[in-house]
């Protein structure tokens, strides 16, 4: 199908692009990043909006910068850039590993960081990487610039915090210390490569005891979200006791009711929580081995 007519404006600063959702803002009004997940829908008919405008020439949306041990990746930033940045491999691999993870190498050549994560797709699998990663996100809207940690910006499916005429400008990722490390570990559909289960870690650590955890899932609920009552049972535990995973891994649907678990055409929701206690299992063992070897 082709979409509905629609008005186009591809404005290059920052500030033009809110003035151009603003002064449409009468109207069905959408930005678009890499168009992976809006052009879909807009050509099968889910999405007719009256305006489209473009971010793509936005050259301040573009980009990775480091100072003070945060990397900084702008929005409209690909994929494909941000995995195949070798230093990001080494300052939080974590964010490097789930970008590496999204579709094939087309869909992350047009792809980009702020459109996914915008977007709160619960099967990507950005989402829960950043909020492993403990990420920054930068917006900017009709009342100016803003900043939002990460565990208040997804509120539900394809929802977030991020307010109309307001884009997301950038994301700030902590550099991770010598002892810490970050995995992130999915089941992927086998036709589309989103994430049936997904799961994100961050372990930080004196070399021997977990100081601290932040472990998120993404395709398990209708938004990515953090699993508290594993990072507390990570707290202080030994690296070296071989039974923390499994234990930790354990509580993940813990506090969850049944119908918070997703269930369609790829899996029930017994069988997602069975999947989640697995990945999550899977993740911290990974991790817990980069820590130690």
């Amino acid at each position: 199908m082709y979409p509905e007519e629609f008005e186009y404006y591809d404005p290059e600063t920052i500030e033009d692009a809110i003035e151009t959702l603003e002064t449409h803002s009468d109207r069905e009004v959408t930005p678009i990043a890499g168009g992976h997940s809006l052009l879909p829908t807009m050509k099968s008919g889910l999405a007719s909006p009256d305006v489209v405008v473009d971010l793509a020439f936005i050259d301040d949306l573009h980009g990775i910068s480091r100072d003070d041990g945060v990397t900084t990746i702008g929005a409209m930033t690909e994929y494909a850039r941000v995995a195949g940045d070798e230093q990001l491999w080494g300052e939080n691999r974590l964010v490097a590993e789930s970008t590496a993870a999204i579709g094939d190498i087309q869909v992350r050549n047009v792809g980009t960081v702020g459109g996914n994560l915008a977007h709160s797709d619960p099967a990507a699998d950005l989402p829960a990487a950043a909020l492993a990663a403990d990420v920054t996100v930068h917006a900017h809207g009709p009342d100016g610039p803003r900043t939002i940690p990460i565990d208040d910006f997804f509120v539900a499916m394809f929802t977030t915090v991020l307010e109309d005429g307001e884009l997301l400008t950038s994301v700030d990722v902590p550099h991770l210390g010598d002892d810490d490390t970050g995995v992130y570990l999915k089941k992927a559909s086998p036709s589309s490569g989103y994430a049936i289960v997904g799961v994100a870690a961050v372990l930080e650590t004196d070399g021997e005891t977990i100081t601290n955890a932040r472990v998120a899932a993404n395709g398990a609920f209708g938004h990515a979200m953090r699993l508290s009552p594993v990072e507390e049972r990570l707290a202080d535990a030994p690296l070296s006791r071989r039974e923390v995973p499994a234990e930790a891994a354990s509580l993940a649907t813990d506090g969850v009711d049944a119908y918070q678990l997703m269930e369609d055409e790829q899996a029930s929701a017994d069988f997602r929580a069975h999947l989640l206690e697995v990945y999550v299992e899977r993740a911290i063992e990974d991790a817990i081995d980069r820590v130690t070897d």
